[in-house]
């Protein structure tokens, strides 16, 4: 069970971070070319949100769920990813996700513009702040489930 549960997180680890690594790589190099490319871009950033990134999360908070609960004694690894999935799922639920379609709407408000509205420079800037927010915690999730470290003795 534990192997399933194992394979469930590497998994959601691939869908979540590809759907971010995407995120991040479209975004860097097509996102501001124009408005009509923003556009794009920001409609694919919503629709691979909803195709990969949360159902990743998803797959990591159930397997983590259910993992944790498996063991009678209960690793301080696992704690430590919840309090890290717990940051990386306000992040994603209350933050990004709620901003993909407003950066949708704003770049489509760009195009009938014919240039970048400020509203969404600025809302772009923000969500790649808050994007740019979940790198450490998402670098030691995947390291703590990679390797299952023994954390204060345990």
């Amino acid at each position: 069970m534990r192997k399933f549960l194992d394979f469930l997180q590497e998994i959601g680890s691939i869908m979540y971070v590809g759907g971010i690594l995407s995120h991040i790589f479209i975004g860097a190099n097509f996102g501001h070319l124009d408005p009509q490319t923003a556009y794009t871009v920001a409609m694919y950033k919503e629709i691979s949100a909803y195709i990969l990134i949360l159902p990743g999360l998803g797959l990591k908070i159930i397997s983590d769920i259910i993992l944790y609960y498996s063991y009678e004694v209960k690793p301080n690894y696992m704690k430590v990813k919840f309090v890290l999935i717990a940051f990386l799922s306000v992040n994603a639920f209350v933050f990004l996700v709620p901003m993909m379609p407003e950066l949708v709407d704003l770049a489509q408000a760009s195009v009938e513009a014919g240039e970048f509205t400020p509203e969404f420079l600025d809302r772009s800037h923000t969500e790649g702040l808050i994007g740019m927010s979940n790198a450490i915690p998402l670098v030691l999730e995947i390291l703590l489930t990679s390797f299952k470290p023994k954390i204060f003795g345990k």
